[in-house]
Parts: structure tokens; sequence; C-alpha cells
């Protein structure tokens, strides 16, 4: 298996009326995230983004308002997910989206990758994830 790229995306899945979407990790149970997922090769971000909503969601990004927050957040990745990077990487950049839908949809879950999802008021969403830069972009909706 090819090591992944220290590059990925966080896609922040919302609605108008304030509720973000939540996946519980299949590897982790009790870790709550939004969408995320590292580039391929030859990937741009956009692409990235759109891959991985369809991947963990079943939804089409490109029929909502998928945008590029023009935000990066540099990270430690996790020493129990080191693995899978090639030797000696030891930090991600991870590139944020939002994606708003008109109203919280149901999804279809990878059972491979999520137990579950929830949509939450946004403010208690980034109280509930686990990773400090899911808070920090959830916190950048204005309805939070």
């Amino acid at each position: 298996m090819p090591y992944k790229m220290p590059v990925s995306v966080l896609v922040v899945i919302y609605t108008p009326d304030g509720q973000a979407l939540l996946l519980e990790r299949a590897d982790h149970p009790g870790y709550w995230q939004s969408v995320t997922g590292s580039c391929e090769p030859g990937e741009t971000l956009r692409q990235t983004a759109l891959r991985e909503v369809r991947e963990e969601t079943g939804l089409d990004a490109e029929k909502y308002a998928l945008t590029d927050w023009n935000l990066r957040f540099d990270f430690e990745i996790y020493a129990e997910w080191r693995h899978r990077y090639a030797p000696g990487v030891t930090h991600n950049a991870e590139h944020v989206f939002g994606l708003e839908l008109p109203r919280a949809l149901p999804v279809h879950l990878e059972p491979k990758e999520h137990l579950n999802y929830r949509w939450l008021p946004c403010a208690e969403a980034a109280r509930k994830v686990f990773s400090w830069t899911n808070a920090a972009a959830l916190e950048k909706l204005p309805l939070s």
C-alpha cells in the first residue's frame, strides 16, 4: 500500500440554520469529526474535497455550495496514524473547505470509516470534535 500524502482536506458540512454534520470514526469510536481525507497523487484540493464528501457521506458536493475557505492548518500527525505516511513524515497540511446544504440531509456512511453521524448546532459540534483544527474550522462559521 502506498503511503498517504501529508496534505489533506477538512470539509465542514453545514446548513443555513446552523447545523453541522459530524461523523464518528470506525477506527476510534467516540472520535467525532467533519469529513477529512488525504490528497491522492495528481488531485487538486477541490477534487479531494469532492471525492472525500462522496466517499464518506454519499453526497454529491457539486450539487451544493462547496467553497475553499483559504484556510490551512499544519499539525503533527497523531503517533497512532503515523505508520500510514512515509518514514520521517510527522506533520500534515490540512486545507479547509465548507459545504453548505439547504437542510440537514441523511447521509450514507462508509462502514469501514464511520460508525454514525449526527447533525448538531455548530457550537456544540465544535466542542464535540476530537481535533483542534476541526474545532477551529467549525468556530469560523458565522452561525457558531
